[in-house]
C-alpha cells in the first residue's frame, strides 16, 4: 500500500525530483511508491519546549511532559478538552506499560486516539505524519505529540546499553560498541571514498555554533568556536572529535497537529504538512550495504514528490545532526549536492541563519543540545518558529518552505517532512 500524503502546494510529477529514485534501493520490490494525495490540509498549530539543560534539577520525565504539554496547548490557544489525540515517545522512565493512559490522566485528556511512536531520532518527524494520518482517518482532530527526557527517580535503574541490544552479537566481535563507532565508520568511509576532510566536517559544527550563539535557549549560546577549536578537541572515535558529537542532556518538546479549520482559529500562521517520506534500511550496521548512502534518498524523494517541490525551493534545512557527518550525508541524499560532494559543499556554503543555505538555525543538536528523542523534535519546532517568522535574531528572511529530516539509530531510520508557512 502506498503511504498517505496530504494536500500539496503544487501539481508536480509524482516521481521524486532530480536524481532521487522513486523506489527504494534497499528493497527487492521494483514497484514505485507514488504518493497519494488527499483534500485535507493538516498543520502544526502549537509548540512548547523545555530548553536543554545539563542537569535535571530533580525534574522527572513526567514533570517535563506536564510543563511542555501545557505550553504547547497555550501556544495553540487550546484547552485539554480540545485535544483528542496523543502521541508519545518511548522514553518515559518508570512506566514501561500503560504510558498513554498515564500521561492522558496527568494532562486531563480523554483521547480517542493514542500511540507510542518509536523510530529513534526520527520519532518527532514520524509523529507529524502519523498525527495527520489519524486526522485524515477521522479518528481525532487535534493531536498532542510529546517527547521528553528527564531523570529516572529510581535509584540504580539504567536503560539497556547498546552492547546489550540484540544486534550487538553481530557487531561486538569487530569492536563496534555504539553510535560513536558507527558514525565514525561512516565518516571514515566517506573520507576514503570521496576525500572528505576533517576541516570540512568541522565547518558544520562551526556554522551551527554560530546559529546557537543567536539562540539564547541553546546550551552553547555564549561560546563561539572555530575550525581549529573543533579539530583541537579530544578525538573521541577516529576521525570524530568531541565537538562533532552531540552532548546528551535533559529537556522536552511538544507540538500539536490539527486540520485546517482548527488551525485557522489559532493565533499563529499554521505550518502546513505538504509532504513526507519514511524509510527504514537496517538496524545492525552489518545489514547496511553502503555506509555513505542513507534512506534519506527515498524519504526525501517521496516528500519532495508529494509537495511538488525540489531542493532548490527549500528555504530552511532542519537536519538531524547527532554527528557532523550526519549533516553531510543528509545534504547529499536530500539532493542539495551530488553524492560525495558534501564536504566541499559545506565548506563553500554558509549554513548559518544569514547564509545561502540556512541549516539548523537553532544550533542543531550539536550546539542546542540533545535531550534524548526530544532533541530530534527540536528540528521540527525550529522549523515551525522560522516558518512563523518568529526566529528573532536568527530569523531566516522570507522563510516559506522547510525540509525537516529525522534520523534514528545509526543511519537506520529516516523520516523527512516538507513544511510550508500557511495563511495569507
Amino acid at each position: 500500500m502506498a503511504p498517505l500524503v496530504f494536500k500539496t502546494s503544487g501539481t508536480g510529477d509524482p516521481r521524486p525530483v532530480g536524481s532521487i529514485p522513486a523506489t527504494s534501493a534497499t528493497s527487492d520490490d521494483p514497484s514505485p511508491r507514488a504518493p497519494q494525495r488527499t483534500t485535507l490540509d493538516t498543520a502544526i498549530i502549537g509548540i512548547g519546549e523545555v530548553p536543554p539543560r545539563r542537569r535535571s534539577d530533580g525534574a522527572t520525565t513526567l514533570d517535563l511532559v506536564a510543563r511542555v504539554a501545557r505550553d504547547a496547548m497555550l501556544d495553540a490557544h487550546l484547552r485539554p478538552t480540545d485535544v483528542d489525540g496523543l502521541l508519545l515517545s518511548p522514553t518515559f522512565t518508570g512506566a514501561p506499560l500503560t504510558v498513554a493512559s498515564m500521561v492522558a490522566d496527568l494532562l486531563g485528556l480523554r483521547p480517542s486516539y493514542c500511540d507510542v511512536v518509536d523510530v529513534g531520532g526520527a520519532t518527532a518527524t514520524g509523529m507529524v505524519w502519523r498525527a495527520a494520518a489519524a486526522i485524515e482517518a477521522g479518528v481525532c482532530r487535534s493531536v498532542l505529540c510529546v517527547l521528553a527526557e528527564g531523570a529516572d527517580p529510581r535509584s540504580g535503574i539504567h536503560a539497556p546499553s547498546w552492547p546489550a541490544l540484540p544486534n550487538g552479537q553481530w557487531e561486538r566481535p569487530y569492536g563496534s560498541l555504539g553510535p560513536n563507532s558507527g558514525y565514525a565508520l561512516a565518516a571514515s568511509r566517506h573520507a576514503y571514498e570521496f576525500g572528505t576532510t576533517d576541516e570540512q566536517r568541522a565547518k558544520v559544527a562551526v556554522d551551527q555554533r554560530t546559529n546557537a550563539c543567536a539562540n539564547p535557549t541553546s546550551l552553547f549560546a555564549d561560546t563561539p568556536i572555530t575550525v581549529d577549536d573543533v579539530l583541537g578537541s579530544p578525538l573521541v572515535c577516529d576521525p570524530l572529535h568531541l565537538l562533532e558529537i552531540v552532548m546528551p542532556c535533559f529537556g522536552a518538546t511538544a507540538f500539536i497537529v490539527a486540520p485546517a479549520d482548527v488551525a485557522a482559529a489559532g493565533p499563529h500562521p499554521p505550518v502546513v504538512l505538504r509532504g513526507f517520506g519514511e524509510q527504514i534500511t537496517h538496524s545492525s550496521l552489518v545489514s547496511l550495504p553502503d555506509l555513505t548512502r542513507t534512506g534519506i534518498v527515498e524519504s526525501a524523494g517521496r516528500a519532495y514528490a508529494a509537495a511538488g517541490v525540489t531542493p532548490a525551493d527549500i528555504d530552511l534545512v532542519s537536519a538531524y545532526d547527532c554527528y557532523t557527518i550526519t549533516v553531510i550525508l543528509t545534504l547529499e541524499d536530500a539532493g542539495f549536492c551530488a553524492k560525495g560532494q558534501g564536504g566541499p559543499f559545506v565548506a563553500d556554503h554558509d549554513l548559518t541563519f544569514a547564509g545561502d543555505l540556512p541549516c539548523n538555525t537553532h544550533g542543531g543538536q550539536l550546539s542546542y543540545g540533545q535531550a534524548g528523542l526530544a532533541g530530534g523534535a527540536s528540528h521540527v519546532t525550529e522549523a515551525v518558529v522560522q516558518l512563523r517568522g518568529a526566529g528573532g535574531a536568527r530569523q531566516v528572511p522570507d522563510c516559506r518552505l522547510a525540509l525537516v529530516n529525522g534520523n534514528g539509530g545509526i543511519l537506520a531510520e529516516q523520516c523527512t517532512l516538507v513544511l510550508e508557512r500557511g495563511g495569507a
